[in-house]
């Protein structure tokens, strides 16, 4: 095995001028990325390219955000074989968000291949779209372990044909329990392949898998140093998930900000945010994965341009997001990555412009806090929250500021002032008494000066008014932890917090752990952590506490789940009483 390494610090002094055309790609693939404008590339893309291309294995260590997914899809793409219709590349993902992206990545760079087919396949779809699909012919199939599991098994997936094979985020892999799974898989792979395998981290577990799997790799490492600008204030704030939304009203009122982009995790959380804020009077619009290429652009503009000030975006939708007026990032949901977290606060401060960036942690966040300020090397400074006093404070300044540019506009100021003249004179009134009932006309509805009760009643009308178009699951906690995927049928928490327990039909004897069973049930039924509760493994089954509520849709999804490769046959454990959260 031999290793190089690749310092993403020094990229731009160790390879100044490498552009793609010097690593061998194909002209098709090159005349793709001259579309999307990628010149440079990445450190991980630039070594592990031509080594990939050679045929050579590849143990790729590397971060999320380094650009591995051009690095492996982009050499696959240029040795495709489009006239086999059988599966020539394999790529697993721990979950069906990183399947969706890598698919998408796979499309966009096979732009200018003819009749190239590329196949996500994970847990949530229609078995029927995915059947189809493999009759027909696909080129490169990208998808979650546990369904790669269930077509081997039904035999409605053909690798024997198999050239390439890759394991992206692999230490994710592991972690949630797909060891087995994958060397499952791996076992029913051809054994002549070009195999490629990038981590994070190197555990025993990866180096083991590595050393019996992968021939001779070139291990290439690439030494990220995740650095914050020096132009940009990082602060955070310590509040609980409901009153989120509350905070950032406050936020807004007393911020002086040009453009903002507010982060949150999931796509339905975008639109749902979003409007909440329309409601408050904002200018607020969402993107997320699913926003077509032409919207996202007219969004974008818009921020540009001033007629939009806040953008609510996921981590995928706001990629290569560059708007020289965003002067405040808030961070809705913390990241749960150090890079990411990084790649989000870089959207302000640049070009020597001073940039803010505010993150909401809840009390069971700290330790992602802690992770940031350790890998940043760089504290955060805690704030508080805008009180009615900071919110009245700015509201009169801004009233002042209104006035003072209204006296400039001095034409206009003399029409109003024999108005104003001619209603004194007839009407016997002091003329600081019209100038209120002016200030009061031109006001509206909408008090000046906020008061707690006020405040609060505003607050709830807002939400009510949000909420009435799509009372749906879109305003739910749950599904927090996911990333920027689909997650078709996605379930409302319910009111009650009511759990019941479920058996499934895995146990002790099958080597199963609570982390493999929160992973696989997560993965195919589009649950989140918090939808968990106690987990009791015996001897050949375990009971799991989910919530009392689960559509039948997401039953059905889980029925054909497996964990270390035996069906789980959920269902309602009717021996145990229900409990309350």
């Amino acid at each position: 095995m031999t290793t190089a390494e690749a310092d993403t610090s020094a990229a731009a002094d160790s390879i100044p001028t490498t552009t793609f055309s010097d690593l061998g790609l194909s002209d098709a693939v090159l005349k793709a990325l001259r579309d999307v404008g990628y010149e440079t590339p990445s450190a991980i893309q630039a070594a592990t390219i031509p080594t990939l291309l050679a045929g050579r294995d590849v143990v790729g260590l590397a971060q999320t955000g380094t650009g591995k997914t051009a690095a492996f899809a982009l050499p696959i793409l240029s040795r495709l074989d489009v006239s086999q219709k059988s599966p020539q590349a394999l790529v697993l993902a721990p979950t069906r968000e990183l399947a969706l992206q890598v698919c998408e990545a796979f499309e966009k760079y096979a732009a200018h291949l003819r009749g190239v087919h590329v196949l996500p396949v994970y847990g949530g779809q229609a078995y029927g779209v995915q059947l189809s699909a493999l009759r027909r012919g696909v080129h490169v199939v990208v998808g979650t372990p546990g369904r790669i599991m269930d077509h081997l098994a039904k035999g409605t997936l053909d690798l024997s044909e198999l050239k390439y094979l890759v394991l992206d985020e692999a230490d994710e892999m592991l972690k949630m329990g797909f060891a087995e799974d994958v060397e499952t898989i791996l076992a029913e792979t051809p054994k002549e392949k070009q195999v490629a395998l990038f981590s994070a981290t190197m555990p025993a577990t990866i180096r083991r898998l590595s050393q019996q799997y992968l021939t001779d790799p070139d291990e290439i490492t690439v030494k990220s140093t995740t650095t914050t600008s020096a132009n940009t204030t990082q602060r955070y704030l310590i509040v609980g998930y409901p009153q989120k939304v509350d905070a950032l009203t406050r936020i807004l009122e007393v911020e002086n900000f040009e453009g903002m982009i507010v982060f949150v995790r999931t796509k339905n959380e975008t639109e749902t945010l979003a409007e909440k804020l329309r409601a408050r009077g904002y200018s607020a619009a969402a993107i997320s994965g699913d926003v077509a290429q032409v919207q996202r652009e007219r969004t974008v503009n818009q921020l540009k341009s001033g007629k939009l000030d806040i953008l609510v975006a996921t981590d995928v939708a706001a990629r290569g997001l560059d708007v020289d007026r965003i002067s405040h990032v808030v961070n809705f949901d913390i990241p749960v990555d150090t890079e990411s977290y990084v790649h989000r606060i870089g959207r302000t401060g640049r070009a020597g412009r001073s940039g803010s960036a505010i993150s909401f942690v809840t009390p069971r966040e700290r330790r992602l806090l802690t992770a940031i300020e350790k890998a940043t090397r760089q504290p955060l400074t805690e704030m508080r929250l805008p009180s009615v006093d900071d919110v009245n404070v700015t509201r009169l300044a801004r009233f002042d500021d209104a006035i003072t540019a209204a006296l400039g506009q001095s034409d206009r100021i003399a029409e109003f002032r024999d108005i104003v003249s001619h209603y004194v004179e007839h009407h016997d009134v002091a003329e600081l008494d019209v100038a209120a009932a002016l200030a009061l006309v031109a006001q509206g509805d909408t008090p000046l000066l906020l008061s707690a009760e006020e405040e609060r009643a505003q607050r709830f009308a807002n939400d009510a008014r949000a909420d009435r178009p799509a009372r749906d699951d879109r305003s739910a906690r749950g599904g927090r932890d996911d990333r920027d995927g689909a997650r078709p049928e996605r379930r409302a928490r319910p009111a009650s917090g009511t759990l019941a327990p479920y058996r499934i039909e895995v146990g002790r004897r099958h080597k199963v752990e609570p982390r493999q069973i929160v992973g696989a049930l997560a993965n195919e039924g589009g649950l989140s952590r918090e939808d968990f509760g106690a987990i009791t493994i015996q001897p050949d089954f375990s009971i799991v506490e989910l919530p009392a509520d689960l559509s039948p849709a997401v039953l059905q999804k889980l029925q054909g789940t497996r964990i270390s490769g035996k069906l789980i046959e959920i269902a309602p454990d009717r021996g145990r009483p229900q409990r309350r959260r």
